[in-house]
C-alpha cells in the first residue's frame, strides 16, 4: 500500500496531506468518453453529465469493477484536473488539454511502466489499444469499455452460479429426493396443527 500526495512521497513532515491508500503496483487508466458515448446509460446525457457519472460510478464502485488500485480517467479537452474522493475510492480526472485524450493515456502508461506498475486501460478503441501496448508492454492490459458500464457486474453472481451435485457435498445418489420426501412429512404435519 502507498500514498498518494506530492507532500508525502517526498517525505515533508510539515505538509498536510491526506493520504489516501491505493495497491501502489496497480494503474487503471480510463479512456472517459470512449466509455461514456457507449455506455446506454449515459451516451445520451450531456459531456458534463456524462463526465459526472462516470467518476462518481468509478468512486462507488470502482474497486468492485476493476479491482484495487489508483484509477485515473482520462478525457479529451480544456477541464481542470483534480482528485475526486468524496463518497469511496479516489479517482483522478485529467484532461487531455490541447493533445488528445489518448496522446495522454500513452503518456500517463510509459511512466507508470516504467516505474514497474501494472497498468490496465480501460477501451475499446483499437489504435490506443495497440499504442499502449508499444509504450507500456508486457506490463499493460487492455479491457474492453463495457467492464465500465452501468450494469457491469450487476447481478454476476446469480447469472453465473450454477447447482452442484449432491454428490459433490456428501450427499449419496438420490438425497434431494429423500429431503423432499422428509419436507413433505415433517412440513406438512407442522402446518396442519
Amino acid at each position: 500500500v502507498a500514498v498518494v500526495g506530492e507532500a508525502s512521497r517526498r517525505g515533508d513532515r510539515g505538509a498536510r496531506v491526506a493520504p489516501i491508500a491505493y495497491d501502489a503496483h496497480m494503474l487503471y487508466v480510463v479512456d472517459g468518453y470512449n466509455v461514456t458515448k457507449s455506455d446506454p446509460a449515459t451516451r445520451d446525457l450531456t459531456l458534463e453529465e456524462q463526465r459526472d457519472t462516470l467518476v462518481a460510478r468509478l468512486r462507488a464502485r470502482g474497486r468492485e469493477m476493476l479491482g484495487v488500485g489508483r484509477i485515473v480517467v482520462v478525457f479529451d479537452g480544456e477541464g481542470g484536473a483534480g482528485l475526486a474522493t468524496a463518497g469511496g475510492a479516489p479517482v483522478e480526472v485529467r484532461f487531455s488539454r490541447g493533445g488528445s485524450a489518448d496522446d495522454a493515456i500513452v503518456s500517463a502508461i510509459a511512466g507508470s511502466a516504467a516505474r514497474g506498475e501494472t497498468v490496465r486501460v480501460v477501451t475499446s478503441d483499437s489504435g490506443l489499444a495497440a499504442r499502449v501496448k508499444d509504450h507500456g508492454g508486457a506490463r499493460v492490459e487492455v479491457l474492453g469499455r463495457e467492464t465500465l458500464y452501468d450494469a457491469a457486474g450487476r447481478g454476476r453472481a446469480r447469472k453465473g452460479k450454477t447447482r452442484y451435485p449432491t454428490s459433490s457435498a456428501g450427499i449419496p445418489k438420490g438425497g434431494n429426493d429423500i429431503t423432499a420426501e422428509l419436507k413433505k412429512l415433517w412440513l406438512t404435519d407442522e402446518c396442519e396443527e
